[in-house]
Formats: C-alpha cells, sequence, structure tokens
C-alpha cells in the first residue's frame, strides 16, 4: 500500500496530514483499495511512511467521519461497502463504442478563441534555476503569516456570514472601501463606489469592457509592441485591430489614433518596453481623446512598484471628460493565481459591466473578496507594498549591472516595475534563443510574444526578475550572453 503515497517534505508542500488524506481519497474514488480487508494499522501505516502514529489515526478518522471509511471493532478501518458501490457504478462504467456519427464540433462553434501561448513557460518556472520570467513572485517575499491572519479573519462566524449568502451581482463592500480609500488615491484617482467593479484579474476587466464597447464596426488600437491579449480579445468581437507604434516615451501620438474608436495602453510601465509616458504626453493624448472622440482603456500596469518618489499620476486621474476606463490588479503583488483585479469608470458604465458580469460569474468569489480587504484594511497590504520595492529595486540594480558587464548598452533603464527590455544582435532569432536558453535553465521571453502587426524588430527579450532569487540574477545574464555569443 506504501507505493500510493508520494509524500513531499519541503516548507512548500501541504502539511503531512492533509497529502496522505488526498491521496487516499484518490486512492478510494479510484477503486484501488479492496473493500473486504482492512487498511493497515495506524501504528503500521505510520511507521511505514515515516510519520507521526498520530496524523494516521487523525486522518482515519476523518475519512470514517466524512463516509469513506467505516471502522469494524477489533477488525480496524475498511473502505465503507455502502459509498463504494454507488461511486463506481458513475465512475466505471463500460466506455461506449466510438461512434461515427458524433457532432463535428469544429464545425458547430461559433467563436474560436484559438490557444494562447505561454510566453514564458510560466507553469514550470519555479524548476528553472535561472526563471527570467515576468508575472511570477519569489516566494519568499510573500507574507504567510499575514496572509493567514486574514484568511482566519475572514472565516469568523460573522464574516462567513457576510459572504456565504449570494449578494447576486455586488462586491464586498469592505474591497470596494478599501480600494476607493487606499488603492486609488495613491494614483490620484477619486471614485466613488458605485463607480468600481471587482473582476476576475485585469483579464475579465479588459474583456468586459471589449464587449460592451466593441463590435465589427469598431476600430480598436493596441500598443505594438504591446499586451497581445488585448488585440485577441477585441478579435473575437469582430473588431479591427489597429497596431500603434511605440518610442521612448510610450505610445507615439499620430494620425492613426484619429481611426480608432478605442485604445488600451499601459502608460505607467508600457508592456513590454517599461518606458513610462510623461506628463505632457499624457496630457496631450486626453486632448487627442476629445477631439478625435475615442475611448482610453488604461491598463495600469506594475501600478505599485515605483522607485521613484514623485510618480507620475494615472492617466484616469488627469482625465475631465470620462475618457479614460481605469484597470488595476492586485494580482502583482499578491499572488498571480489569486486573480484579483478591478475597473473603474463612469457610473452608467460601470453598472452595465456589473450586470454583463452577473451573466457570466455573479461576481469573484466572496471570500476571496473579504480576505483581501481584510489584508488592505490591516495594512499588511501597504507594508508588503514596501517590502517589493525595496527588493524590486535591489534586484533591478544587479540585473543592470550585470548586463552592463555581460550585454553593454542592451536596455534603458526603467524606474520601476519588475521587468528589463533588452536588445540583442538584430540577426539573434530570439524565439531560437529561448527555447536554447530553457536547455541551459534560463527562462526568458521573446520579443515576439508582444508583436500585434508585422515588420517589427525581433531582436528583443523581456526579462523579468520578480522569481529569481537575487543570487542568481548575474550568473544567469552571464549564461545568456554566453548564448549569445555562440548564436553570433
Amino acid at each position: 500500500m506504501s507505493t500510493l503515497f508520494h509524500l513531499k517534505r519541503d516548507d512548500n508542500a501541504a502539511t503531512l496530514q492533509s497529502q496522505i488524506r488526498q491521496q487516499l481519497v484518490n486512492a478510494i474514488l479510484g477503486g484501488f483499495l479492496p473493500i473486504d480487508k482492512p487498511l493497515p494499522s495506524s501504528r503500521s501505516l505510520a511507521k511505514t511512511l515515516n510519520v507521526a502514529r498520530n496524523t494516521i489515526v487523525l486522518v482515519y478518522d476523518e475519512l470514517a467521519a466524512d463516509g469513506y471509511l467505516t471502522s469494524v471493532e477489533r477488525s480496524g478501518y475498511f473502505v465503507d461497502h455502502h459509498f463504494l458501490p454507488d461511486h463506481l457504478k458513475k465512475n466505471l462504467a463500460k466506455t461506449p463504442e466510438e461512434n461515427k456519427d458524433t457532432v463535428d464540433w469544429t464545425q458547430k462553434l461559433k467563436v474560436k478563441a484559438g490557444c494562447q501561448s505561454n510566453p514564458s513557460l510560466a507553469h514550470s518556472w519555479q524548476s528553472y534555476p535561472y526563471p527570467f520570467v515576468y508575472g511570477q513572485l519569489d516566494s519568499k517575499l510573500f507574507p504567510i503569516d499575514n496572509w493567514r491572519k486574514c484568511w482566519r479573519d475572514a472565516v469568523s462566524v460573522q464574516a462567513i456570514r457576510d459572504w456565504t449568502s449570494d449578494r447576486y451581482d455586488s462586491d464586498d463592500p469592505l474591497l470596494i472601501e478599501q480600494i476607493q480609500k487606499r488603492i486609488l488615491p495613491s494614483r490620484g484617482i477619486q471614485a466613488n463606489a458605485d463607480q468600481i467593479l471587482i473582476t476576475v484579474g485585469s483579464q475579465q476587466a479588459l474583456y468586459l469592457l471589449a464587449q460592451l464597447l466593441l463590435d465589427k464596426t469598431s476600430n480598436f488600437g493596441i500598443e505594438d509592441p504591446g499586451y497581445v491579449s488585448a488585440a485577441h480579445i477585441a478579435d473575437l468581437f469582430g473588431a479591427n485591430v489597429i497596431s500603434l507604434p511605440v518610442d521612448q516615451d510610450g505610445l507615439v501620438l499620430d494620425e492613426r489614433l484619429k481611426d480608432c474608436d478605442a485604445i488600451y495602453i499601459t502608460p505607467s510601465y508600457q508592456c513590454p518596453t517599461t518606458v513610462t509616458m510623461p506628463l505632457e504626453r499624457r496630457q496631450a493624448l486626453l486632448d487627442k481623446a476629445r477631439n478625435d472622440d475615442f475611448i482610453i482603456f488604461e491598463d495600469d500596469y506594475e501600478m505599485e512598484m515605483n522607485y521613484d518618489s514623485n510618480p507620475i499620476p494615472a492617466l484616469k486621474s488627469l482625465d475631465k471628460h470620462d475618457r479614460v476606463l481605469y484597470i488595476g490588479s492586485l494580482s502583482k503583488t499578491l499572488a498571480p493565481g489569486l486573480r484579483m483585479g478591478f475597473m473603474v469608470g463612469p457610473k452608467a458604465l460601470i453598472q452595465e459591466a456589473r450586470n454583463l458580469r452577473q451573466l457570466m460569474v455573479r461576481h469573484p468569489p466572496l471570500n476571496n473578496q473579504r480576505a483581501v480587504a481584510l489584508f488592505l484594511a490591516q495594512g499588511y497590504h501597504d507594508a508588503l507594498l514596501r517590502k517589493l520595492a525595496r527588493s524590486f529595486q535591489q534586484r533591478s540594480e544587479i540585473m543592470a549591472a550585470a548586463l552592463d558587464q555581460y550585454m553593454p548598452g542592451s536596455y534603458t533603464l526603467p524606474s520601476g516595475g519588475s521587468s528589463f527590455w533588452c536588445r540583442v544582435p538584430e540577426h539573434i532569432d530570439t524565439a531560437e534563443l529561448k527555447g536554447i536558453a530553457a536547455e541551459k535553465g534560463l527562462l526568458i521571453i521573446s520579443g515576439d510574444s508582444y508583436h500585434y502587426g508585422d515588420n517589427l524588430p525581433h531582436n528583443y527579450i523581456k526579462l523579468g526578475f520578480s522569481a529569481i532569487s537575487p543570487e542568481a540574477i548575474e550568473s544567469g545574464i552571464k549564461i545568456l550572453s554566453e548564448l549569445i555569443q555562440e548564436m553570433s
């Protein structure tokens, strides 16, 4: 029976008790345990797995209480014969023979979103020694104890009464209040509660706005290079996507903007070049939006990670005519997998977005919303931002020094954020470089991941430093430089 168990004992693993319970449940539901023979005694299994006997006793007792096991006096624990057959009847039914008249789903689909590639192999980044990935966070930076406190508070009796009832289409009022009073003022934005909507990450906010404002008659502009997912979302709704150039100050304000009904931009730290749009250009863009009658989707990309003592306020804070729809996210600072974002806009638009969201998911899970609200309210988020800013600035300086030594002249130093946009020799195929680097333990992002239009240079790579340890940055850059030289 010991072959059923594969216990992980590192710091990031679940408790041994929960691992043993999960693997026993999998064995029971999979029909791998006989129902006529007892499970090993707690003493025997504890010795085999090298765990405390009490751990096994607790697991057996829990599974018996939940109906998976039954206890027979003087004989031990058995798989409950009342529970298992009903389950197996459903899951072990005979597989039907292949039917040649099955539906051709490729012809039935009215919308084909396609498979979006993962530009940085981020699903497995933790197994690489040099993960220069973007959007992932070094687990050592996460305030585990403070987060656990907030989750415990989120499951207090009163809190459970608040969030277990379905709010239909409304959000946790405490989270709305915290975003309104703590997050937005730091970006110069004032908003009423009915002008804020919680979303499943910034991606859902972008999708909702596109579905409300774009159709086959729309022209939608995106920065190029830029966040290509914005273009793919616009494509779903039939919009014509226009590639807009970027320079050292961000989005170029040229005649192409006149043709746009809406544009998507990342002015704080342009994705992926990391440049910051200066105040003068922001004001000029707002003037142009009003004169040419287009809407701006502002994704305040990495809004909190600024090393400058006087960061430029959000474009939304300068908007006097409701032209800017603001998209924010807490995923970059808390955890990417948390998927907690928000959007800010005029009351009428936010209400329609709320109506649309209600048809999709009602609202993001309220227990998650309450935990995040408590994390903000108790000051843990502000403390985390200070910690991340210090750590990211240190890593940025280490990265800059390593690039100066091994890849001089390849970058422009960003004023914040968590990545560098680096130029390599023109003849280098960065997609090929990405594959070779992965074989050496380096994860990088090739520039083609951010190109939507044609004829854009492909000799750029994005190097993130939020996930890699500071000690590994220099050696990783050295290896990368050597690989580039070998390809020259």
